[in-house]
C-alpha cells in the first residue's frame, strides 16, 4: 500500500514539474492520438467485435469505470474544489485583577464602604492586556508552477509562551490530504516537522495554535504538505521579526 502511495506521489511530482509546463502541446498531442486510435479501431473492426460480444465488452467497461471513476474523483476533484475561511486575528489575553473582597454577610468589606472623601492616587488599571508580538513571518510560494501558493504566514505570541501560526491573504492549490506543518528546513518539509492539523481552507485567513512548550526558534518555514502522497504544495520561509 505504501509503495503504491509513493508511486502516485512520484507521478504527481513528474506531472507538476515536467508535464504541466508543457500542458498545451501535450493536450494537442493527446487529441491527435485519440483521433488516430479511433480511426485505427474503425479500420480494424474493433467496434464490430465489441458489438458481437456485448456482455464481455459491457463487463470490461463496468470494471474500468468502477475502478477509474472513484480514483479519478479522489485525485482530481480537489483541483476544482475551493473552500474559504476567514477567522478573526488572534486576540490578546487579558490578565484580570483579583476580585473585590466581601464581608461575612456578603456585603462589601468595611474598607470598601463609602467614607469621607480623601485625596487618593490614580487607581491602577483593572486589567492589563498582553501585547501580541510577531516572532517570525514570511510569504508563501508554490512548490512549482502547478502547486501555486500565496499569502503570508506569521508566528504570533498571544500570551506568555503561547503562540499561534497565522495565515493572511492565503491561497493554495487544493489537493488530497493536505496538512499544515512547521518545518526546521526553510525550503519545505523535513524530519522534525511539527504537524498542526489539516488545512482548514484553500483560501482566506485563519490560524493554528502551537502546542504548549513549542519554541518558534526551532522552525524556519510553514509548509502545506500532502501527507498521503508526500508532495510539497507550498512553503513560507520564516524570518525573525
Amino acid at each position: 500500500m505504501l509503495a503504491g502511495m509513493n508511486v502516485i506521489g512520484d507521478l504527481e511530482r513528474l506531472f507538476a514539474t515536467s508535464l504541466y509546463p508543457l500542458r498545451v502541446p501535450i493536450a494537442i498531442a493527446v487529441v491527435l492520438v485519440v483521433v488516430a486510435l479511433a480511426i485505427v479501431a474503425s479500420r480494424r473492426g474493433w467496434y464490430s467485435a465489441a458489438r458481437r460480444h456485448p456482455r464481455r465488452s459491457g463487463s470490461l467497461l463496468v470494471v474500468a469505470l468502477a475502478v477509474g471513476l472513484p480514483l479519478a474523483w479522489y485525485l482530481a476533484s480537489p483541483l476544482v474544489i475551493r473552500t474559504e475561511l476567514i477567522e478573526p486575528p488572534p486576540v490578546a489575553v487579558a490578565d484580570s485583577a483579583p476580585p473585590a473582597t466581601s464581608g461575612p454577610n456578603g456585603n462589601a468589606s468595611a474598607s470598601d464602604a463609602p467614607g469621607p472623601s480623601t485625596p487618593t492616587a490614580d487607581p491602577s488599571p483593572a486589567s492589563s492586556a498582553f501585547v501580541p508580538t510577531i516572532h517570525a513571518a514570511g510569504a508563501f510560494h508554490g512548490a512549482d508552477e502547478f502547486h501555486f501558493g500565496e499569502g503570508s504566514a506569521s508566528i504570533i505570541e498571544t500570551a506568555a509562551d503561547r503562540f499561534t501560526l497565522r495565515f493572511d491573504d492565503f491561497s493554495v492549490r487544493n489537493g488530497p490530504d493536505l496538512y499544515v506543518y512547521l518545518s526546521p528546513d526553510p525550503d519545505g518539509y523535513a524530519d522534525g516537522a511539527l504537524e498542526l492539523g489539516t488545512l482548514k481552507a484553500t483560501d482566506g485567513a485563519f490560524g493554528y495554535e502551537l502546542p504548549t512548550g513549542t519554541d518558534p526558534a526551532d522552525f524556519e518555514s510553514a509548509v502545506i504538505w500532502c501527507k498521503q502522497f508526500a508532495v510539497l504544495f507550498a512553503v513560507a520561509p520564516l524570518e525573525a521579526a
